[in-house]
């Protein structure tokens, strides 16, 4: 153990005349308060990315495979699902990545009661769709039992709509498709879902792909779209590449008229992905005005504890010790109290969080915020990263301010009271 290290433990922290340092406390509680801010922020902020971007990826597809004239017209924008099928499952390596692929098609309707009705999209999928995020989400009900026919007229819908249109699972409501003429469906509600992604809520009604088939003409293997989801989306921009030209070469093999578009997730949902980096941004902000303040408050706890043993100071000057070696010793006092201030707002700042993630006692407005509560994702990685860096600001910071210690004169600090 080095002699500067072993001072610095034998000296109390406070002053011996002293039962505690108002000042050394109020640094304490700053320093305490800085971590506590900063651990909320970053869990606060991985709780949000993690609980919208999770909604997104249940909601959408991972990749969507699309008609590049898609928007001109329903029956001349749609997509084979077989020829798709067979041209991945033409491929070992990107059939592998596959979890889950549903034909789907979308149509503008409007649902009608005897008091109100309500424009909406209704979105047909096939048995390959995966259902179990909906099924999570269910407040009545259960999701529909779908098949690739028309027999199937079933459909979930919101509890947006549900509220507007006062239904209930069991009810039946009158679906109107709008082209060249008028087609009226008698849908039966099999469930009520809630996801408080208003986006989705007030737009989508869910049921088998048979109904929008049977409206449009169409035979077993035509949608407006194939939707894909991967085992690993960490790499959905490559992914959607690679089945982009995977698609393409299909197309030139077997001379086929139709030309595909593939999109990921984050093209399609371009908005949410875009609010969620600009909170990327407010957490940097955040994270460097508290370290500035911890920065701030070590300063000035610092200067209060040489000030408190100025005395000594100048008996060690005066024996013959170097500014470096005091310097030393007074940086690794100082530590204490950075030590004790870190112990302390990390089991604050994860305690809090902690009653957040499981009591959700923080509530919000779901219409605002596409969730009823302030989400809470707690990352070791993370909290490590940031213990070590504001161990590292903290160094510096000491650094910097203990050279007031050269400042000091043996001869002045014995007239020093």
């Amino acid at each position: 153990m080095n002699h500067e290290l072993y001072i610095a433990r034998r000296m109390a922290l406070n002053n011996e005349r002293q039962k505690g340092s108002p000042s050394l406390t109020v640094a304490l509680v700053g320093i305490v308060l800085a971590v506590v801010v900063m651990i909320l922020s970053i869990a606060i902020v991985m709780g949000f990315k993690g609980e919208i971007s999770g909604k997104i990826m249940h909601l959408d597809a991972h990749l969507r495979v699309t008609n590049a004239a898609l928007g001109i017209d329903d029956n001349y924008a749609t997509v084979n699902g077989r020829e798709v099928r067979e041209a991945i499952a033409g491929d070992s390596n990107f059939a592998a990545k596959v979890e889950s692929m549903s034909l789907v098609a979308d149509k503008s309707a409007i649902l009608k009661t005897d008091e109100d009705f309500m424009g909406i999209i209704m979105r047909g999928v096939d048995e390959g769709y995966d259902f179990r995020y909906l099924q999570s989400r269910m407040i009545e009900g259960t999701a529909p039992a779908v098949s690739d026919t028309a027999s199937s007229h079933q459909i979930i819908i919101s509890k947006t709509v549900a509220d507007r249109l006062k239904l209930h699972a069991g009810d039946k409501v009158l679906t109107y498709f709008i082209d060249n003429k008028i087609k009226v469906r008698n849908l039966t509600i099999s469930g009520v879902f809630e996801t408080d992604l208003e986006a989705f809520d007030n737009a989508y009604v869910i049921g088998g792909i048979g109904i929008i088939q049977g409206v449009n003409g169409w035979h077993g293997d035509t949608g407006t779209q194939v939707s894909i989801n991967l085992k690993n989306t960490s790499d959905l921009e490559s992914d959607s590449y690679g089945l982009y030209s995977l698609l393409a070469e299909n197309t030139v093999q077997h001379e086929s008229q139709n030309l595909f578009i593939v999109t990921s997730t984050h093209q399609n949902n371009m908005p949410f992905f875009a609010w969620l980096q600009m909170l990327d941004m407010n957490v940097v902000i955040i994270l460097t005005l508290m370290m500035i303040v911890a920065a701030f408050t070590l300063i000035s706890a610092m200067l209060m504890i040489v000030l408190e043993r100025i005395r000594i100071v100048g008996n060690f000057k005066a024996m013959g010790a170097t500014n470096g070696s005091i310097r030393r010793i007074f940086i690794y006092l100082t530590g204490k109290l950075i030590a004790k201030a870190l112990l302390i707002g990390n089991i604050i700042g994860i305690g809090l969080a902690l009653i957040q993630k499981f009591g959700h006692v923080v509530r919000l407005d779901p219409t605002a915020y596409y969730m009823p509560y302030v989400p809470i994702q707690l990352s070791i990685p993370a909290l490590v990263l940031l213990n070590v860096g504001i161990i590292a600001v903290s160094y510096l910071t000491l650094l910097g301010a203990s050279h007031i210690i050269s400042t000091i004169k043996p001869t002045a600090t014995m007239r020093f009271e």
